[in-house]
């Protein structure tokens, strides 16, 4: 679906990097299909020696060069760069913004007929394990989504929400990462009480949390019941979530998801 595409870039931070990578590692497009626009110089001329992909400093010729135009910018400054390339962008031109807080109206106000879809990814898109989640604007067909879909399950995995679940999206994946690096700086620290030398520690932490997600997402089984299959009977497992539950853990998890979820509604309406 990339083939031929024009791939272009307003904002070379970390995300636009990491999902340039995606997209090349995936075989999805060439380098030579990929342009970037950024104000720094500096990064431009790191994302060119990376992965070989053009650059320009103009954000009206990179709007108009573009089949699917990305918006990898900080929210605080996508008014700006909404009211540079409205003038010049058509409406066959896909228009994907990662601009937490900013809705697809405010797009769509200021670029009338444009598809406009909205994706909030999180961080492990830098290492091909993020998620992402897509609201579709008025003018997305199933056509134009599936292609951005596309795009994002280069870097991890994707789902389509109405607008309206974008905060929550923030409050759980957007920001779980840091709930889960959490988790393992804790894991680690237990072990290091146990005996273990930090760096084993992080390694046995960092390592079974991952295999445990993966094994949620790979059986498609109900967690409870996956971790009926590790509590035996008066074994060591209870034992541990049994403190775990002492302490509310999950009530302490489920509190921040909504806490998160809360800000968000609360930064979009600034």
């Amino acid at each position: 679906m990339l083939a031929n595409k024009q791939i272009g870039f307003i904002g070379g931070g970390a995300m636009a990097e990491a999902i340039i990578r995606g997209l090349l590692k995936a075989e999805l497009v060439k380098s030579s299909q990929i342009i970037v626009n950024d104000i720094s110089q500096k990064r431009l001329s790191y994302l060119c020696g990376a992965f070989a992909v053009s650059t320009t400093s103009d954000i009206q010729d990179i709007a108009k060069q573009s089949d699917i135009l990305f918006l990898t910018v900080k929210p605080q400054v996508i008014g700006g760069v909404i009211d540079s390339i409205a003038p010049v962008v058509v409406k066959n031109t896909v228009v994907v913004s990662i601009a937490a807080g900013v809705t697809l109206a405010t797009f769509q106000n200021k670029m009338p007929g444009v598809p406009i879809i909205r994706v909030m990814p999180n961080t492990p898109v830098a290492v091909g394990e993020g998620m992402s989640a897509m609201a579709l604007g008025k003018y997305a067909t199933s056509a134009v989504s599936g292609t951005v879909a596309e795009v994002f399950s280069s870097v991890g995995k994707v789902v389509t929400v109405n607008e309206e679940a974008m905060d929550a999206v923030t409050g759980l994946s957007g920001s779980g990462p840091a709930y889960a690096f959490v988790l393992i700086d804790a894991l680690t620290d237990a072990g290091v009480r146990v005996g273990f030398s930090r760096q084993t520690a992080v390694l046995l932490a960092a390592q079974t949390l991952m295999g445990a997600a993966k094994m949620v997402l790979e059986t498609g089984e109900h967690p409870a019941k996956l971790r009926d299959m590790v509590t035996s009977p008066g074994g060591t497992a209870i034992a541990g979530i049994h403190v775990l539950e002492q302490n509310g853990i999950r009530a302490a998890l489920i509190d921040a998801v909504v806490a998160a979820t809360d800000r968000s509604c609360e930064m979009g309406r600034r």
